[in-house]
């Protein structure tokens, strides 16, 4: 028997809850509480309030879901050392 097609969503996390779990704001206007996937768990990827993602559902139980990816935001610099941190490798590891 083949396993049931999961359902993916895309929306907002609003609020982080203890537990690696997120409460997240579907753009369907269904709010939910979400896992992290253990590949993002695996890969170290953190996930802040504020952020879209993407969730994955059971067609059974349309109260939680399973955080499986997060977009990464088009603000412009975004990333980075932040001002007056001195450059990177000016300084050598003993």
């Amino acid at each position: 028997m083949a396993k049931e097609e999961l359902i993916q969503f895309e929306g907002l996390v609003t609020e982080i809850l203890p537990d690696a779990r997120y409460r997240v704001q579907l753009d369907a206007g269904h709010e939910i509480v979400a896992y992290t996937a253990g590949k993002m768990k695996k890969n170290r990827i953190k996930t802040l309030a504020g952020d879209r993602v993407t969730i994955e559902m059971s067609p059974y139980d349309l109260e939680k879901g399973r955080l499986i990816f997060r977009h990464k935001d088009e603000r412009p610099g975004g990333g980075g050392a932040p001002r007056g941190a001195p450059p990177r490798g000016q300084f050598r590891r003993r």
